[in-house]
């Protein structure tokens, strides 16, 4: 990807399987992109009451988006990790995030929880992801909770935190 001094900033789209939709993350504002992530903040597309904002470190070379969700006081709710596919069209200066269901949250005090693999089987079976997809998707998500079990997800957190995101 060229940093954006040489080209038009990078749109960011959000591809989903359910509900089927593929939408602009436009008013996502990227706060850094360099070859190894990209790093935005957010205000929430639907409103929620537990959180209403948050920044996200989309990792391009592991298949994650991690993210900070933050409650409308500014104290933080959770990490929330999206297993995740992306394609890069150079020509339109466009990268596609799909989210390939499998999502794993970590609250402050450590407890860690992973959800919406129902949704992953459901999909699957639909034909909704192709296997290719479903298979890639279980192995970024085996290799995420490996590092969490692990202690080294602090890394992935020291990019946003660094950056006081």
């Amino acid at each position: 990807m060229m940093n954006k001094n040489e080209q038009p900033q990078l749109t960011l789209y959000r591809q989903r399987f359910i509900p089927a939709q593929c939408i602009p993350l436009k008013d996502d504002v990227i706060a850094e992109q360099n070859e190894e992530y990209i790093l935005t903040t957010w205000k929430t597309i639907n409103p929620k009451t537990a959180f209403d904002h948050g920044s996200s470190c989309y990792l391009l070379k592991d298949g994650v988006k991690i993210s900070k969700f933050y409650r409308p006081d500014g104290s933080l709710l959770y990490w929330y990790c999206d297993i995740v596919q992306y394609t890069f069209d150079e020509a339109k200066n466009t990268l596609t995030v799909t989210d390939l269901l499998a999502d794993v949250i970590i609250y402050p005090d450590g407890r860690t929880k992973v959800v919406d693999l129902d949704e992953l089987a459901d999909a699957l079976e639909k034909g909704l992801i192709t296997q290719e997809q479903a298979i890639s998707g279980l192995r970024q998500l085996d290799h995420l909770l490996s590092l969490l079990y692990r202690d080294k997800f602090d890394r992935f957190q020291a990019i946003l935190n660094d950056k006081g995101l």
